[in-house]
């Protein structure tokens, strides 16, 4: 049986090499690490077409036993979570595994309190402070499906997401610290459920003294409900297959798809994942920067660490307030050693030179993390150079909202680790390369489809309301396979190289390139911060490449430095991917998380710029207006 902790390379080829040949006696092992309340009766049922997956049926636990319950007796006093405030004046929280659990069943009696009941969906819309992890960990205590919603979007982005999951209490606050600003929460949520007649309860934490409107009957303040409650709550029997969380994911077209994880499976894999490629060991302080509003936040803030008995950072702030040297600060302050983030925040940081790095000593770090795009190659450099001071392992993850852990990634100080690379596949994943007729590409050096053949215990179960939303996204492109909706490249030793969503992928006269090629390529001029790549409509090419690009400060905005970064493209890749279009614009639509948004940067090259979408929710709505006006 494999060992649930992978400690070098032969584990890993063992225990991936059984998890093949044998998966359902590969997770029947693992999962016996948790703590159920009843075993399960069989392993797996599946099929792709329908979709229906099934893991450890019949098996009855309680994700949050597992998270805190059965660390008490050894771990209780051992932190669990650490919170560091917005700004750095304000002291930081620590929660011992006790503290947080007490803290957990006192705001399950409050939900409980409003009538929250097993199955009832609960919006959570809370910045990053502690009551947005007791509030996760409380519904998942009680049965309740949580379904948290980024701090940040808009009154319609959150009322869309509260009516589709059919939410009738929501968790807020009265408002949140963003840099240097204050933002706020609750208007919005007033706002929202105007428009959303089925909630009935609203729970607001207390965050910066703002005044708020209160409704009576409606509204309530958590510190006067804290006033009444208990500190122990019985943790509800689930089923292994009852729905955990209902997370939202925005699709090009249509309204977002609100992505069903369910109990047993997910929790397997979040601590397994987690264990495995951050090489956790039991004194190890570990942070990712990521919102808990998204699934990066679920899994590794708050489910994964916590399954394996962690000490984890929870992060209020944002990199660059006061100074861009915030992240570094923080490190250094908590001996942070384990450090998982975002490419854009590396991007967002080289851009203001090394000096701000150089203040602090960073000794504390083991490894370091890059989650939610491919990393280009001169980032990854200097996040390995400058943060990591060169002994620190890089693993840069591949995995999405849909498979709830971390799919292909090296094995932090065990795999061979190869810059823009994401790596190997973790145990019990099997990707294959299809080509535009799903008829699987063997061997090294090709390029293709990424899909996955076989199910593993994360995986999405549906989306809410909505099964064959599910199935036609996911499963109905290529028979009897998951689509991940990327291509990617594979090389020696089962190694990948992500290239791009499908979508993202440029025709050029018969030449395929992926966009975070290109963008890698044009990202190695030293001129550049950040680039944007999109085809667009040619008359001769089929697709042109259209490139939307940041220049380092001071640089001039003239032809030669366009011709200077064909120039680096040519290099690194040959003519043929050569920009036909370079814009230069201050800044590029992205998401609260830090995603390009390449949907409205296509519409604006194709000139279709009346069908942008709601752009509300994007972190700087302004800059789409800035890039429209500018198109060549």
């Amino acid at each position: 049986m494999a060992n649930f902790r992978i400690q070098n390379l032969s584990d890993y080829e063992s225990s991936y090499r059984e998890s093949i040949e044998q998966p359902e006696s590969f997770w029947d092992g693992i999962a016996k690490n948790y703590q159920w309340q009843k075993p399960w009766d069989k392993t797996l049922e599946w099929n792709f077409e329908t979709p229906d997956i099934k893991w450890f049926l019949n098996g009855k636990l309680n994700i949050t036993e597992n998270c805190l319950d059965r660390h008490l007796e050894q771990r209780g006093n051992k932190i669990a979570l650490i919170w560091e405030a917005n700004d750095p004046k304000e002291a930081s929280l620590r929660f011992t595994y006790r503290e947080l659990h007490q803290k957990v069943c006192r705001m399950a009696n409050i939900l409980k309190e409003l009538g929250v009941k097993k199955g009832d969906r609960v919006c959570i819309y809370l910045p990053m402070i502690p009551e947005l992890a007791f509030a996760t960990l409380a519904c998942a205590r009680i049965g309740a499906v949580h379904s948290v919603v980024f701090a940040g979007f808009s009154v319609n982005a959150l009322a869309d997401r509260i009516q589709d999951s059919g939410c009738e209490v929501i968790i807020t606050s009265d408002g949140l610290n963003r840099g240097a600003k204050q933002i706020p929460v609750k208007s919005v949520v007033d706002e929202a459920v105007a428009l959303c007649p089925d909630v009935k309860k609203v729970l607001v934490v207390n965050r910066i003294n703002w005044p708020v409107h209160m409704e009576t009957g409606r509204d309530y303040w958590y510190h006067e409900m804290l006033t009444h409650v208990g500190d122990t709550c019985h943790a509800q029997t689930m089923d292994s297959e009852d729905n955990l969380f209902i997370l939202y994911t925005s699709g090009s077209t249509g309204k977002p798809k609100g992505v069903v994880h369910t109990c047993g499976g997910y929790m397997v894999y979040a601590g397994y994942s987690f264990q495995n490629v951050f090489q956790y060991n039991e004194s190890d302080v570990y942070w990712c920067t990521a919102d808990i509003g998204w699934v990066t936040g679920h899994t590794y803030i708050l489910y994964g660490p916590l399954l394996q008995g962690a000490t984890s950072v929870m992060f209020e702030g944002v990199p660059t307030f006061p100074d861009p040297g915030r992240f570094w600060q923080v490190i250094d302050k908590h001996s942070v050693n384990i450090f998982y983030t975002a490419p854009t925040a590396i991007r967002s940081l080289m851009a203001s030179g090394v000096d701000h790095v150089l203040a602090y000593s960073l000794h504390s770090l083991k490894a370091l993390g890059s989650v939610g795009e491919p990393i280009n190659e001169e980032a990854w450099h200097w996040y390995h150079t400058h943060i990591g001071k060169g002994r620190c392992p890089l693993v840069d993850t591949w995995w999405q909202t849909e498979t709830g852990g971390i799919m292909i990634s090296g094995l932090a100080g065990i795999s061979e680790l190869k810059p823009a690379h994401a790596g190997q596949p973790l145990p019990g994943i099997q990707p294959i390369l299809v080509d535009s007729e799903g008829k699987e590409i063997e061997g090294e050096g090709v390029e293709g489809y990424l899909c996955v053949k076989f199910p593993w215990p994360s995986m999405i179960r549906t989306t809410f309301g909505d099964h064959e939303r599910c199935r036609i996204n996911y499963f109905a492109t290529y028979k009897n396979l998951y689509f991940t909706g990327d291509g990617a490249r594979r090389e020696a030793n089962n190694m990948y190289r992500i290239i791009g969503r499908v979508d993202d992928v440029i025709n050029v006269s018969g030449h395929r390139f992926g966009t975070a090629e290109i963008e890698n390529a044009i990202n190695q001029n030293k001129k550049v911060i950040e680039s944007a790549v999109v085809g667009y409509p040619h008359d001769i090419k089929g697709q042109g490449i259209y490139a939307y690009i940041i220049l380092a400060e001071g640089t001039s905005q003239d032809n030669h430095s366009r011709d200077e970064i064909i120039e680096t493209v040519v290099e690194h890749i040959g003519r043929i991917a050569k920009p036909d279009k370079i814009q230069f614009v201050s800044g590029l639509p992205k998401t609260r998380s830090g995603k390009i948004m390449r949907r409205i940067l296509r519409k604006i090259a194709e000139g279709d710029i009346s069908a942008l979408g709601d752009t509300s929710t994007l972190l700087d709505p302004l800059v789409v207006d800035e890039i429209a006006g500018g198109r060549l």
